[in-house]
């Protein structure tokens, strides 16, 4: 099924509206807390909020291991538990704002948040079935189902095994001290940190170690990079560097069009990255010609979430102003002034602009 593309400055569809309205984006200005609080946390349902009844809910672990596991919620939450903050972030985010946009769900920046999460890791599960020598990757498979590509499908992801085996992976039942809500994924979901949101798998009911590459729909053709329908083109992984802005000063209802006095203006933002700690933030108030370096915060909860950033704007006169901000990490990665085009409209890291009128 050939990606749709929006002609030249054509609006939003129904269609894209009709997503708009079942997901949504954290408002930035909840960027204020360190931990985003449920409600208002970004949320991607590809299908529709699957009914769990979790007496009866069971997680199979099979495939290639020497111990199939048959695991009750009871169970897990039996085992070893860990808590982790991690930052998740979805690989469309700021796709409606490309020119030539794909069609699908029309993110602007706010799909984003930074959640506690309790589970136990899947390591350790792995090891307890016996993973065999022959698995290369870990398929996980969620309850909720529906057609995409003309194709009728459970969603599913994969994990090479190496990813699947580190520490931090988990499998998660509680978000910030309660229960998974229905649509985070009730009764248990994967939290992998650094990646995608994509990745984290919601609704879990089965884990299989595979012996090759999982070729599925939402692997082999949604949450790849290409430029051309017939490219093989590369898988989606880890976060870029991001940084993101609390709009300052008041908005104008339709527009969001920030107002703010002549007078010195604290500007504050968080950022993060997948690939390594972020290591420093810049503002620009010209639309990006000339940068700043702002201060970063303490360090976050954990090496997986967010970090906070300042920078004490004064602005030289009355006017209008392009306030922007854009990360680095310690791999020396860096947002790019402009994004990079492709199909599905993912990976877009390119710097926030916040249009500021003082007066």
């Amino acid at each position: 099924m050939a990606r749709e593309i929006a002609e030249p400055g054509a609006g939003i569809t129904l269609e894209e509206l009709q997503l708009a309205t079942r997901n949504h984006g954290m408002p930035l200005e909840a960027l204020r807390y360190p931990i985003t609080p449920v409600g208002l946390h970004y949320l991607l349902i590809h299908y529709d909020i699957p009914v769990v009844e979790p007496e009866s809910w069971k997680l199979e672990i099979g495939g290639l291991v020497e111990r199939p596991l048959e695991l009750s919620l009871a169970d897990i939450r039996a085992r070893p538990a860990e808590e982790l903050v991690v930052t998740m972030e979805c690989a469309g985010n700021g796709r409606a704002r490309l020119e030539r946009r794909p069609i699908s769900q029309p993110w602007l920046l706010e799909a984003v948040g930074t959640a506690r999460w309790r589970g136990t890791p899947l390591r350790t599960l792995l090891e307890e079935a016996g993973l065999a020598d022959e698995a290369v990757e870990i398929l996980f498979t969620g309850l909720d189902r529906g057609v995409e590509g003309g194709i009728a499908q459970s969603f599913q992801r994969s994990l090479p095994r190496e990813e699947a085996l580190r520490d931090e992976v988990l499998l998660v039942y509680e978000m910030n001290g309660e229960p998974l809500p229905p649509q985070h994924g009730f009764p248990l979901r994967l939290v992998v940190p650094g990646w995608y949101g994509m990745t984290n798998v919601k609704w879990l009911a089965r884990i299989e170690a595979v012996d090759r590459p999982f070729e599925g729909y939402q692997q082999s053709t949604a949450y790849r990079l290409r430029l051309e329908e017939d490219e093989e083109g590369r898988p989606l992984d880890r976060m870029l560097p991001r940084s993101l802005m609390i709009p300052p000063g008041q908005p104008e209802f339709l527009t969001r069009e920030r107002n703010v006095p002549l007078e010195p203006c604290l500007l504050e933002g968080r950022a993060w990255s997948g690939t390594s700690p972020v290591a420093g933030v810049e503002v620009s108030a010209d639309g990006g010609e000339n940068w700043n370096e702002a201060e970063l915060g303490q360090e976050a909860d954990s090496a997986w979430a967010w970090r906070s950033w300042s920078y004490r704007w004064e602005p030289p006169a009355a006017g209008t102003y392009e306030l922007c901000s854009r990360a680095r990490d310690e791999a020396g990665n860096e947002q790019p002034l402009e994004p990079d085009w492709n199909l599905g409209g993912y990976v877009n890291n390119a710097v926030q602009r916040v249009r500021v009128v003082v007066s």
